[in-house]
């Protein structure tokens, strides 16, 4: 019944997603959803967006301790350190994936027979 909810699911779940930004977005945002609900994560996107550099993974790889701390006081995101932490790891081993395989997209490709 939340019209994010709604929106979320008729424009964007289930679909194909082929660009490396939007699968890093993905990428945070389901790591930060760990033990909470979708709509929760849905309604602090934007905050993501703010905290994270519009999902810059490059910009993200680079953030520091001080980043993570002034983070933990950030309302627009799940307050929790780990998960901060996690953001920028990840951030980093996305950036090692593009270099490797050209894309974070053809790394999900090389899952799967024939592309």
């Amino acid at each position: 019944t939340d019209e994010l909810y709604v929106k979320y699911h008729d424009e964007e779940w289930g679909k194909p997603v082929t660009d490396d930004k939007t699968l890093f977005e993905f990428l945070v945002l389901e790591s930060a959803q760990a033990g909470l609900s979708w709509i929760t994560i849905l309604k602090k996107r934007e905050g993501y967006r703010k905290a994270f550099c519009n999902f810059d993974a490059a910009q993200v790889a680079q953030m520091t301790d001080e980043d993570v701390e002034r983070l933990m006081h950030f309302d627009g995101i799940v307050k929790n350190c780990l998960k901060i932490k996690s953001t920028i790891t990840n951030a980093k081993q996305f950036l090692v994936i593009q270099k490797e395989f050209g894309s974070f997209y053809n790394y999900t490709l090389s899952f799967f027979p024939d592309r």
